[in-house]
């Protein structure tokens, strides 16, 4: 069994910055792909910000230049830096690994439970 567990989410004025972590645990063999994505009530859910295992990153436009996704590998972790935050950026931010949980296992997605960013003006 795989859980995707995140963090970090809080209330913050505009401009202000957080970081969210996300923890993948239980038998974890390889994280081919991280991806953070976000949902606003009322809206779809979005993907913000995607690594590769390579280290390759993708970015929304909308936060591109303010928000950076990272990883520590041997921890099974995937974080993503928020900085100058809009009331925009409010949403229920997930984590979503597309992993493999053994060598000979083939890849599956997994989600976390998500955690909330809301941003005041």
């Amino acid at each position: 069994q795989v859980q995707l567990v995140e963090s970090g989410g809080e209330l913050v004025q505009a401009g202000g910055s957080l970081r969210l972590s996300c923890t993948a645990s239980g038998s974890v063999f390889h994280i081919y792909v991280w991806g953070w994505f976000r949902q606003a009530p009322g809206k779809q859910r979005e993907l913000v910000a995607g690594i590769t295992s390579g280290g390759s990153t993708h970015y929304a436009d909308s936060v591109k230049g303010r928000f950076t996704i990272s990883r520590d590998t041997a921890k099974n972790t995937v974080f993503l830096q928020l900085n100058s935050l809009k009331p925009e950026d409010t949403a229920l931010y997930y984590c979503n690994g597309d992993l493999a949980r053994t060598a000979s296992s083939g890849r599956a997605n997994y989600w976390g439970q998500g955690t909330q960013v809301t941003v005041s003006s």
